[in-house]
Order: structure tokens, then C-alpha cells, then sequence
């Protein structure tokens, strides 16, 4: 090495956060985005939220996401299993709780239900009284049964 050049040694979040604020304005290059992902797991927690903050990281879809994988997944897939074990009528007070952020899920489960052959006559009575999609959802289930 010659005595004008030096190296610089960059955490993983430095690299990152240099990355991410020269593709703000490129965009990513998939082989620089793969390494940037495949740093995320040495990053403290504090290092990781501070990038999902940061001003160069808004846009960068996959990166934000792959931070909020590391993140919450001791959280994720809880719901659903919740969701899954709850009695047929706490699913049917869950699903017509529409401010409780599981309809979409418990409309899922309650049609899987359905279709198994569980509580079929209160899924039927619920979804009559619905919109109208699950009321086509219903209705169609029905004309196959007659089938």
C-alpha cells in the first residue's frame, strides 16, 4: 500500500445507509440491494428502526420490508394463529368488530369454516346479514351444496 492511500472501514449500517442514499436517486441494483439485505440481521435493533426512518430508505420497498421481517417476527403469524383458535362465535364478535384490524382475517377463517362443514348455519346467517360480496360469496356456496 502506498503511503497516500487509506481504506475506510465502514459498519454495516454505514454501508448501508451509503447504499441506500446513492440508489435514492438510481435506483437499487439488485446485486448492491441482496448485499444491503443480507447485512440486516447484523444491524442492533436501534441500527435497523433508524433506517426505516431514514429520509434515503422511503422508497426502497424490499429493504423496508426485509428490516420489518427482522424486526416483528416474533409478532408475525401470532394474529392469524389467534384468529384460528378462537371459538366460532369470538370470531363472528371479532369479524363484526370492524375497528378491530381482523375482519379481513376473520372473514378468511370464517369462510374456511364454511367450506369444512363447521358452524355452517351462524357463518350463513352472518354473511346474509353482510355485504354484498360475502352475500355472493354465500349464495354461491350454497348453489354448490345443492349441486
Amino acid at each position: 500500500m502506498q503511503p497516500d492511500q487509506f481504506y475506510i472501514i465502514m459498519t454495516d449500517y454505514e454501508y448501508i445507509l451509503l447504499q441506500a442514499k446513492k440508489f435514492h436517486f438510481t435506483g437499487w441494483n439488485d446485486e448492491k440491494l441482496r448485499k444491503c439485505v443480507d447485512m440486516l440481521p447484523n444491524l442492533t435493533r436501534q441500527e435497523l428502526i433508524t433506517l426505516t426512518l431514514n429520509k434515503w430508505t422511503k422508497e426502497a420497498k424490499v429493504l423496508r420490508e426485509c428490516i420489518f421481517n427482522i424486526l416483528y417476527k416474533d409478532k408475525i403469524g401470532k394474529r392469524e394463529e389467534r384468529i384460528k383458535n378462537l371459538e366460532t362465535n369470538a370470531l363472528i364478535a371479532e369479524f363484526l368488530d370492524r375497528n378491530s384490524g381482523n375482519v379481513a382475517l376473520c372473514r378468511v377463517e370464517l369462510k374456511e369454516r364454511y367450506r369444512a362443514g363447521r358452524d355452517m348455519e351462524e357463518i350463513a346467517e352472518l354473511f346474509a346479514r353482510s355485504n354484498k360480496s360475502d352475500q355472493a360469496w354465500l349464495e354461491k356456496q350454497q348453489k354448490k351444496a345443492k349441486e
